[in-house]
């Protein structure tokens, strides 16, 4: 499983990737927002940062403006994966950014038969939200094994990138169904290398080691 940050803070980035574990960056128009920076500034530096995807969402709604800004936002850099809502102008659009080799990210999808429609469109990959759907009490990890499912039935090349990530057990239960991407907040990817256990038994070693190391009067 590939795992992201959804994230605009430079900050929060540079951390995750100094880990050596961090695949890759999905933003949108509200984390953006947050940063009070230019759009593209940011996205160059994050490429600078991390060297893979980049999701960068568009903001227009009718298809050939999302053609026309997604192509531009492509053209910033190499990794950029151009993001694009699951309406039927982001289906639109997506088709023709996929014609002319422009990786696509259809996001707001919440259920299997948008994901299938996102497929034949030619995404690169497809964002189901699982958090918002757990939000209103559906089953947002059910979405994402009735996605995977379909996906195999089909050998869709689509890959299920798992968004609205809110604990370290969505992650964990969506690498058991088989999403290929996890994305998820900086809290969320601090916690998945964090157990008590861990801290409790690298504090008793460092103690028995100064013990042994005291030095004798």
């Amino acid at each position: 499983m590939m795992f992201f940050l959804d994230t605009g803070n430079t900050k929060e980035i540079k951390e995750a990737a100094s880990w050596g574990v961090l695949d890759g960056i999905t933003t949108n128009p509200s984390l953006v927002a947050k940063e009070g920076r230019s759009f593209k500034d940011l996205l160059k530096e994050i490429c600078t940062i991390v060297d893979g995807p980049i999701s960068a969402e568009v903001v227009s709604i009718e298809a050939d403006a999302m053609v026309k800004e997604g192509k531009d936002l492509a053209q910033i850099h190499k990794n950029i994966v151009v993001k694009v809502p699951l309406i039927p102008e982001g289906l639109k659009a997506c088709k023709a950014l996929a014609a002319q080799g422009i990786r696509v990210n259809v996001t707001l999808c919440f259920s299997p038969t948008q994901a299938m429609l996102a497929a034949k469109a030619g995404a690169w990959c497809v964002s189901p939200f699982i958090g918002r759907l757990d939000d209103i009490s559906e089953n947002g990890m059910e979405l994402i094994r009735d996605i995977v499912t379909i996906y195999r039935n089909y050998q869709y090349k689509t890959k299920v990138l798992v968004a609205s990530v809110r604990n370290p057990m969505h992650v964990v239960e969506a690498a058991k169904i088989g999403g290929d991407i996890c994305t998820m907040p900086f809290t969320v990817f601090k916690q998945l290398v964090q157990h008590p256990l861990t801290d409790l038994g690298l504090k008793k070693f460092l103690a028995d080691w100064e013990k042994q190391n005291v030095p004798k009067g």
